[in-house]
């Protein structure tokens, strides 16, 4: 889709574009069943092409309560075809049907307090840490487990789980807390307690953090994807106790989807 010579690949990671819109149903329904017919085929040939590009995943979401009627949610690499996407799937039904209300810009990204091979080492039982081929055989383990985990914070492969929540997320930097003044070690200490609660999940919240200072209003962008709704409700309520959120953690507007194939999504959104 883009030269070679213009790409814009970061060093690290891939660009994650949240996308909301609603629809303009009376221009909508101004044009006659033929003309509605082109536009929906016209963006579902966006979307296959999109999915069809390397290293690039589209979610595709009708968003539940009238904040927004449809959600993308974008993986790519380059830059470049972030923004010819965007713009594709803006005008994907035809100019004036789709008002975007709105979107986010973040980096898939390898957080800063991952556990070291020291850190796992100390957890062990004295019979594992004090027995060099024991230790050796667990730190492999645990490498492998770490080798796996960053991938899937840089270089994701988004799950079909039919509930997707998006928010942003800040740290404070006010007065009397500031994330920032503090010490790294308090950070990571105070990051492996807000980590915990998230492994209570396994297997029923995936969450994926992306980056965004620098890029977008917020800091980090967070996605949640779950089977029902309760699920999400339970994390997202249950890490509001921990100190990371409790004390440090300012969050945006939240949006929740349904991931569905266009035909249902057509038909969700009356088209």
């Amino acid at each position: 889709m883009t030269d070679k010579s213009t790409t814009l690949v970061p060093e690290a990671g891939w660009h994650c574009v949240h996308l909301f819109y609603t629809i303009e149903h009376g221009q909508w329904n101004l044009l006659g069943r033929e003309d509605q017919n082109t536009a929906k085929t016209n963006l579902s040939k966006i979307v296959q092409e999109v999915r069809a590009m390397d290293s690039t995943q589209l979610l595709t979401m009708s968003v539940v309560t009238p904040k927004a009627d449809l959600g993308f949610m974008l993986i790519t690499p380059d830059l470049q075809n972030a923004n010819k996407i965007e713009k594709q799937l803006s005008l994907g039904l035809g100019p004036d049907m789709l008002t975007p209300v709105y979107s986010y810009l973040s980096l898939t990204e390898e957080s800063e307090y991952i556990t070291t091979d020291e850190e796992y080492a100390a957890t062990l039982e004295p019979e594992i840490r004090n027995d060099p081929a024991k230790l050796e055989a667990a730190l492999n383990t645990f490498r492998d487990r770490m080798k796996h985990y960053r991938q899937e914070r840089v270089y994701p492969t988004l799950p079909d789980w039919p509930v997707v929540c998006f928010y942003n997320m800040s740290k404070r930097r006010g007065e009397e807390r500031n994330w920032y003044a503090l010490p790294f070690d308090e950070r990571r200490k105070l990051m492996k307690g807000h980590a915990n609660v998230g492994r209570q999940y396994s297997g029923k919240v995936k969450q994926l953090i992306t980056g965004s200072t620098g890029l977008d209003d917020a800091e980090w962008g967070v996605t949640l994807f779950a089977r029902d709704t309760f699920q999400i409700k339970s994390i997202v309520y249950e890490m509001r106790f921990d100190p990371v959120s409790a004390e440090y953690a300012d969050f945006g507007e939240f949006f929740i989807g349904i991931q569905l194939p266009l035909d249902e999504l057509f038909r969700r959104l009356q088209l």
